[in-house]
């Protein structure tokens, strides 16, 4: 059996777990206002505390994954968890359960996908498969994931009713169950290697110069996606379509940017793409700033799905190959700097719309890419300005 077919039941536990993630995720702040008609702030309530809890989560599976702890009940928990609170919420989706269960269960499922990631790089080292292309093949499929969950979820809403995406996710979550069980190997680990021969002092700074890198473009990126809905339909009066399909223009040149990754780190290194990304990241934010059109619509959310896919599939390459003897906590440290650019991106696009508009928000959002071109640089004058990345970790020779 080829490599990619042995790992094929481990991208499909990633989808599933990734596709429970994503009809939840966006519609629990949604269905608090809108459903239980809570004032907007009890959002940063429900988000700070379950996001908080995901990001201390993943520093605590990622230190037992680096240790050597089996894999398998630390992703049976996050299922448990979502399964507990699906089913709660169907049963009684109440604001108490909400930021109680709501907050353990989902929270908790939210740790899976860091504890993937840093277990899928060392299945697919050991299945003769390159790092940073396995990488690819991982984000590709969150992304797909992340295509149909909240368009599933939402159209239930529209549908049949709010509480009945409850309903969903508890089928979801036995879906999630079943491949868990069936799909992951019991005795599967993925413990930290023998610390190399580096320079350890030097390797802290990078390391956090690299998460820094992500947080600004992840941070630019969701200052973005959260105004970019009401923008086109409050501000520029766009039919009420346009947001989704922006959304699945932005989404499918993703996943055709992620699976073009591994070619550009063969050829270019870590750095100068990641350098190109940032560059794009500004022009595509000022051409969704500027969008009057369905077309120039079109061809904005097609330039931020270029940039963020080709960020979102180099940059965990990046931050890991910094942390060579520490891979968990790196891919750990990559989420966290994700979720947290996220819990910032909503309260502040929404601080900066009430004082401006929501142009404004996406406008200081080129502005956050742009502080990430100076701190990738300072990467590349701390290791002599070599700045492509590929002595540390390349398709080809993948950290270990």
């Amino acid at each position: 059996m080829s490599p990619k077919r042995r790992l094929a039941p481990f991208l499909f536990l990633l989808f599933t777990g990734t596709l429970g993630n994503s009809a939840i995720m966006p519609f629990m702040p949604f269905y608090l206002v809108n459903e239980l008609q809570q004032p907007p702030w009890m959002l940063s309530v429900y988000t700070g505390m379950a996001v908080t809890l995901t990001l201390t989560l993943n520093r605590v599976f990622a230190r037992r994954i680096d240790a050597g702890t089996r894999v398998f009940p630390i992703i049976g928990c996050a299922v448990a968890g979502y399964a507990l609170t699906s089913l709660s919420m169907a049963v009684s989706p109440t604001l108490p359960v909400a930021l109680t269960l709501g907050v353990f269960g989902f929270g908790l499922s939210a740790s899976s996908i860091s504890a993937m990631f840093a277990t899928g790089g060392h299945m697919a080292e050991r299945n003769g498969v390159a790092r940073p292309k396995f990488n690819a093949y991982m984000r590709a499929t969150t992304s797909t994931a992340w295509m149909i969950g909240p368009a599933v979820s939402f159209s239930i809403a529209g549908s049949i009713g709010a509480t009945a995406v409850f309903t969903f996710a508890c089928g979801l979550a036995i879906l999630w169950a079943v491949v868990w069980y069936v799909g992951l190997p019991r005795d599967v680990t993925a413990p930290a290697p023998p610390k190399p021969d580096v320079d350890i002092a030097s390797a802290p700074i990078d390391l956090w110069l690299a998460a820094a890198f992500v947080f600004c473009l992840s941070l630019a990126h969701g200052l973005t996606a959260t105004s970019l809905p009401l923008y086109f339909v409050q501000e520029v009066g766009l039919p009420d379509f346009a947001p989704g399909a922006a959304f699945s223009v932005k989404t499918f040149v993703e996943v055709i940017a992620i699976f073009s990754s591994s070619f550009l780190m063969a050829r270019l290194g870590l750095r100068i793409p990641l350098m190109a990304c940032a560059c794009l990241a500004i022009v595509a934010i000022l051409v969704l700033s500027s969008v009057q059109t369905l077309p120039q619509m079109a061809l904005g959310s097609s330039l931020e799905g270029l940039y963020y896919g080709l960020f979102a599939s180099i940059g965990i390459s990046y931050i890991q190959s910094f942390a060579q003897d520490r891979p968990a906590q790196a891919t750990a440290l990559y989420w966290n700097a994700m979720m947290l650019s996220g819990l910032l991106a909503a309260p502040a696009a929404g601080l900066i719309a009430q004082l401006a508009d929501f142009r404004t928000a996406i406008l200081l959002s080129s502005g956050v890419a742009a502080l990430a071109i100076p701190i990738l640089l300072m990467g590349m004058l701390r290791d002599g300005g070599r700045g492509d990345g590929a002595s540390r970790a390349s398709p080809d020779h993948p950290p270990r």
